[in-house]
């Protein structure tokens, strides 16, 4: 080990990032759609996992369609990422975030027809503070680190403490990883959009963009 690599106050190493394998590959493509998807039905921290909103054997869903649902505070709703038939509900089983949760099994149509709850919710600048956080929870936005705690959470503070400033934490710290970095170059635009309703979601005074 070179030891200009010990660079940390107290020891630790500075690891090559290696992002130039990534960083200027091809804008991102549109992955293959499975023809069956296995939704966990607990994709948040804390709180009990989401009861299924859905039967197998007959039930069918659309895109964006809510298919799980937990009354604890600190949870998100669970959505149907295609269209088809739910063929079942597995027991209990590991998923790679390490919890042991129930599945929805969909068989996709290939058709990807939008639920009808999927519709504008007016324009951002004409909601209120509380409906924009509610469009929030609703939509089962959560972190998309290892945690995955619930954004409208984090939206709702006490009464008594003020959110001054939003941080955007764009920077990815592990080598090679350069996803978060594509997202905000190929998709500046709805960006822009998801930034500006958290904004307006805490009403705070700024927000800082951190790449």
């Amino acid at each position: 080990m070179n030891l200009k690599d010990l660079t940390f106050k107290g020891g630790g190493v500075n690891v090559p990032h290696y992002k130039e394998l990534s960083e200027n590959a091809p804008p991102l493509e549109r992955a293959m759609e499975p023809d069956v998807v296995m939704i966990p039905l607990h994709q948040h921290t804390g709180g009990a996992p989401c009861e299924p909103l859905v039967k197998p054997g007959g039930d069918e869903v659309k895109v964006g369609q809510k298919i799980g649902q937990s009354d604890a505070f600190v949870s998100a709703p669970v959505h149907s990422s295609v269209s088809g038939k739910v063929k079942s509900i597995t027991p209990p089983m590991a998923i790679p975030t390490g919890l042991t949760v129930n599945c929805v099994v969909i068989e996709s149509d290939g058709k990807n027809e939008a639920h009808e709850s999927v519709k504008p919710r007016g324009n951002l600048e004409e909601l209120s503070q509380k409906e924009i956080i509610e469009i929030i929870k609703e939509a089962g936005i959560t972190g998309m680190g290892g945690a995955g705690f619930p954004t409208y959470v984090k939206l709702s503070p006490p009464s008594d403490k003020k959110i001054d400033t939003i941080i955007i934490n764009g920077a990815e710290c592990e080598p090679y990883l350069t996803a978060d970095h594509k997202v905000m170059v190929n998709e500046a635009e709805k960006n822009s959009i998801w930034f500006k309703g958290h904004n307006e979601g805490c009403r705070c005074r700024q927000w800082n963009n951190c790449h």
